[in-house]
């Protein structure tokens, strides 16, 4: 198997020790795109790869997820070669709230006339986006306000379903084959996020749980107790293998 799913990080926004939650696909161990960027991926992404992301999804804009977007601002602009090469996919619906978090402050840079997004290629998307020849899906999902998450898909190969509660129709839609679904869940759920005993009750099938692949928990001894409960866990440094994505569909687009 030549792809894999890279975790720089798998952890909920106060476990530090865990890494902000990211997650690089990979093939034949070529980074292709990162998913989110918090306060310390950027940091991570490099040490790994000693480059910087050619493109890059985000999920929602909640700032343990999108924190790094200054950082990888300064490091594209001020390199002429990098500078508006990184494609940077999010849903149309959150470009408002990315622009408030992080590329609304009075002066990019101090010297005045830059604007923000100059440094990237912004590419606004809804069902989802074309990368390489592959078509990449995207799709809502349930986390603190309607419309303001979204996950992402790829057939025949992973789901990845950033901050959220259940989604079994989701799931059924585009997790409907032998998908590996990185899934958020702690041992404990709230409003925003997935608790195991929401897993056991929203997803009963063992063919599904068996996908399951969990991250974004709290802590090391919940990681720790979600493996004792008979669940495959992701840790941060992580290569898990994924299928060899599915020829694009012919409504693809």
């Amino acid at each position: 198997m030549n792809w894999h799913l890279h975790f720089l990080g798998v952890g909920a926004a106060h476990a530090v020790e865990l890494g902000s939650s990211a997650v690089v696909l990979e093939r034949a161990g070529v980074p292709q795109l990162l998913i989110d960027c918090g306060p310390d991926t950027l940091d991570r992404y490099v040490a790994a790869y000693d480059a910087l992301p050619p493109a890059l999804f985000i999920t929602h804009t909640h700032m343990d997820h999108v924190a790094g977007l200054e950082r990888l601002f300064f490091r594209l602009w001020f390199d002429p070669h990098l500078r508006g090469t990184t494609r940077l996919f999010a849903h149309a619906g959150l470009i408002p709230w990315l622009q408030a978090r992080v590329a609304d402050y009075p002066g990019a840079l101090a010297e005045g006339g830059v604007n923000f997004w100059e440094a990237f290629r912004l590419v606004p998307c809804t069902r989802g986006f074309w990368l390489d020849g592959l078509w990449f899906d995207v799709f809502a999902t349930r986390h603190h306000v309607p419309g303001t998450s979204y996950g992402l898909a790829l057939d025949g190969s992973f789901v990845y379903t950033g901050d959220t509660r259940p989604i079994p129709e989701a799931l059924a839609r585009y997790a409907s084959g032998n998908e590996v679904i990185a899934h958020d869940c702690s041992l404990v759920g709230n409003p925003s996020h997935t608790g195991i005993d929401d897993i056991e009750r929203e997803y009963p099938g063992e063919a599904m749980r068996s996908r399951l692949l969990l991250y974004h928990y709290g802590s090391v001894a919940d990681g720790t107790a979600l493996a004792a409960l008979g669940y495959r866990i992701a840790a941060m440094g992580d290569r898990i293998t994924v299928g060899e994505p599915s020829a694009p569909r012919a409504d693809a687009g």
